[in-house]
Protein backbone atom coordinates (compact mmCIF):
# COMPACT_ATOMS: atom_id res chain seq x y z
CA UNK A 1 0.00 0.00 0.00
CA UNK A 2 1.07 3.31 -0.86
CA UNK A 3 2.22 6.00 1.49
CA UNK A 4 -1.01 7.80 0.87
CA UNK A 5 -3.20 4.99 1.83
CA UNK A 6 -6.04 5.31 4.46
CA UNK A 7 -6.47 1.39 5.62
CA UNK A 8 -9.21 2.67 7.67
CA UNK A 9 -11.27 4.15 4.79
CA UNK A 10 -10.20 1.56 2.23
CA UNK A 11 -11.45 -1.33 5.19
CA UNK A 12 -14.85 0.67 5.09
CA UNK A 13 -15.53 1.53 1.50
CA UNK A 14 -14.63 -2.33 0.73
CA UNK A 15 -16.79 -3.94 3.72
CA UNK A 16 -19.50 -1.79 3.72
CA UNK A 17 -19.71 0.68 0.05
CA UNK A 18 -18.49 -1.90 -2.25
CA UNK A 19 -18.86 -4.97 -0.93
CA UNK A 20 -20.14 -7.37 -3.37
CA UNK A 21 -20.31 -4.73 -6.32
CA UNK A 22 -19.30 -6.71 -9.29
CA UNK A 23 -19.22 -3.54 -11.95
CA UNK A 24 -19.89 -0.12 -11.88
CA UNK A 25 -23.43 0.38 -11.75
CA UNK A 26 -23.36 -1.55 -8.64
CA UNK A 27 -20.46 0.60 -7.11
CA UNK A 28 -22.42 3.52 -8.15
CA UNK A 29 -25.42 2.18 -5.96
CA UNK A 30 -23.46 1.43 -3.16
CA UNK A 31 -22.07 4.71 -2.85
CA UNK A 32 -25.36 6.50 -3.23
CA UNK A 33 -27.16 4.36 -0.60
CA UNK A 34 -23.92 4.89 1.97
CA UNK A 35 -24.34 8.63 1.28
CA UNK A 36 -27.93 8.17 1.57
CA UNK A 37 -27.97 6.80 4.93
CA UNK A 38 -24.76 8.54 6.11
CA UNK A 39 -25.48 12.47 5.18
CA UNK A 40 -27.63 14.41 7.22
CA UNK A 41 -29.18 17.35 5.16
CA UNK A 42 -29.57 20.09 4.94
CA UNK A 43 -25.59 21.24 5.57
CA UNK A 44 -23.72 24.03 4.91
CA UNK A 45 -20.96 23.98 2.54
CA UNK A 46 -17.72 25.50 0.75
CA UNK A 47 -18.24 25.22 -3.54
CA UNK A 48 -15.25 25.52 -5.33
CA UNK A 49 -15.42 25.95 -8.50
CA UNK A 50 -12.39 27.31 -9.95
CA UNK A 51 -11.42 30.52 -9.20
CA UNK A 52 -13.91 31.22 -6.99
CA UNK A 53 -15.63 29.56 -3.88
CA UNK A 54 -18.90 30.36 -2.02
CA UNK A 55 -21.17 29.04 0.61
CA UNK A 56 -24.29 27.40 -0.46
CA UNK A 57 -26.55 24.95 1.43
CA UNK A 58 -26.52 21.17 0.63
CA UNK A 59 -30.18 19.97 0.01
CA UNK A 60 -30.14 16.66 -0.63
CA UNK A 61 -27.94 13.80 -3.27
CA UNK A 62 -29.19 13.87 -6.74
CA UNK A 63 -31.06 11.10 -8.53
CA UNK A 64 -29.88 8.01 -8.61
CA UNK A 65 -30.02 8.17 -12.36
CA UNK A 66 -27.72 11.63 -12.11
CA UNK A 67 -25.29 9.38 -10.11
CA UNK A 68 -23.75 6.38 -12.09
CA UNK A 69 -20.80 8.30 -12.78
CA UNK A 70 -20.30 10.70 -9.83
CA UNK A 71 -22.04 11.20 -6.78
CA UNK A 72 -23.92 14.82 -7.05
CA UNK A 73 -25.62 16.81 -4.37
CA UNK A 74 -28.52 19.56 -5.27
CA UNK A 75 -27.34 22.66 -4.21
CA UNK A 76 -28.93 26.25 -3.26
CA UNK A 77 -26.65 29.34 -3.29
CA UNK A 78 -27.33 32.90 -3.97
CA UNK A 79 -25.71 35.43 -6.55
CA UNK A 80 -26.65 39.17 -6.28
CA UNK A 81 -29.44 38.32 -3.91
CA UNK A 82 -31.09 35.91 -6.23
CA UNK A 83 -30.82 32.19 -5.06
CA UNK A 84 -30.85 29.52 -7.33
CA UNK A 85 -30.86 25.55 -7.38
CA UNK A 86 -28.39 23.39 -9.20
CA UNK A 87 -26.61 20.17 -9.44
CA UNK A 88 -23.03 19.57 -8.39
CA UNK A 89 -20.40 16.97 -8.00
CA UNK A 90 -20.12 16.02 -4.06
CA UNK A 91 -16.07 16.34 -4.62
CA UNK A 92 -16.45 20.07 -5.44
CA UNK A 93 -17.65 20.74 -1.86
CA UNK A 94 -16.22 21.11 1.48
CA UNK A 95 -18.35 20.72 4.14
CA UNK A 96 -18.38 23.66 7.33
CA UNK A 97 -18.83 21.90 10.89
CA UNK A 98 -20.96 18.99 9.40
CA UNK A 99 -22.06 15.93 11.92
CA UNK A 100 -19.59 13.04 12.47
CA UNK A 101 -21.38 11.00 9.99
CA UNK A 102 -21.55 13.48 7.44
CA UNK A 103 -18.23 14.32 7.71
CA UNK A 104 -16.72 10.93 7.57
CA UNK A 105 -18.84 10.28 4.58
CA UNK A 106 -17.69 13.32 2.79
CA UNK A 107 -14.21 12.64 3.64
CA UNK A 108 -14.89 8.65 2.28
CA UNK A 109 -16.18 10.15 -1.25
CA UNK A 110 -13.03 12.54 -1.60
CA UNK A 111 -10.58 9.90 -0.22
CA UNK A 112 -12.32 7.69 -3.64
CA UNK A 113 -11.67 10.55 -5.88
CA UNK A 114 -8.35 11.75 -4.47
CA UNK A 115 -6.70 7.82 -4.77
CA UNK A 116 -7.93 8.05 -8.56
CA UNK A 117 -11.02 5.26 -8.13
CA UNK A 118 -13.69 5.38 -10.54
CA UNK A 119 -17.07 4.04 -11.04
Amino acid sequence: MSKNTDRDREERISSEIIVDCYDEVEQAMGWYYYLQNRLLFPFKAHWSTGSSTQTVDVLCLADEDDCTKEMMVDIRYWDDQISDEITVPLAELQPITPDPDTAEAIADWHYWIEMGYEL
